[in-house]
């Protein structure tokens, strides 16, 4: 049928979401893309719009998969939020560890890159990572620390999140990445056990 895209539409994101992922938003250039996709230019830009376009498709595409998968992690712990947050570090570890996708983290690597990339783009890695904070946020809630604690200790959760994936691009084993998780566990734990004892 004329105008009909011959291509399924899902795969070349998913093929140019892994470019950016791998690359970096500075260096997935429009032939990488093309390369990866299969795609020529005009059917990018046709399909997708702007590279700029395509990476916040891209980013939108990395987030509700994995986001998903921390969503279930985070919940499915009720009453107990430090396996909760456990939970949520063996997806990130499970992910570094799947030979069938780039090493590091989308999100990560992009908000390394945040100085350089549109203020559109810049805004959305900055959202991504206030969501996934939320997240982390609502599973502490089901402790008695106080709101500082929580906040404090979610903020931390990401953060160490988030190194996790930089220190995988790095060359960091996977038994140093699980040391990083779980000294950072303890540390939840312990910063609940502590504000429970004060009262705070």
């Amino acid at each position: 049928m004329s105008g009909r895209k011959q291509f399924d539409v899902g795969t070349a994101l998913d093929q140019a979401m892994r470019v950016f992922w791998q690359r970096g938003y500075a260096d997935a250039s429009l032939d990488a893309l093309g390369s990866a996709t299969g795609l020529g230019r005009g059917s990018l830009y046709g399909t997708f719009g702007t590279k700029d376009a395509l990476f916040r498709q891209c980013l939108d595409r990395y987030a509700s998969i994995y986001g998903a998968q921390y969503e279930q992690a985070l919940t499915a712990h009720p009453g107990d939020p430090v396996h909760a947050i456990e939970a949520f570090f063996d997806v990130t570890l499970s992910r570094i560890a799947d030979p069938s996708v780039p090493a590091g983290c989308l999100i990560a690597q992009s908000a390394a890159q945040s100085p350089t990339l549109k203020e559109e783009n810049s805004n959305l890695v900055r959202d991504l990572l206030d969501l996934q904070r939320q997240r982390v946020r609502t599973a502490l809630a089901d402790s008695s620390a106080g709101t500082q604690t929580l906040d404090e200790l979610s903020t931390f959760v990401v953060a160490v999140n988030q190194s996790l994936a930089v220190l995988s691009r790095a060359g960091a084993s996977d038994a140093e990445l699980r040391s990083v998780a779980r000294l950072a566990g303890a540390t939840v734990a312990e910063s609940l056990t502590r504000a429970a004892s004060d009262g705070c």
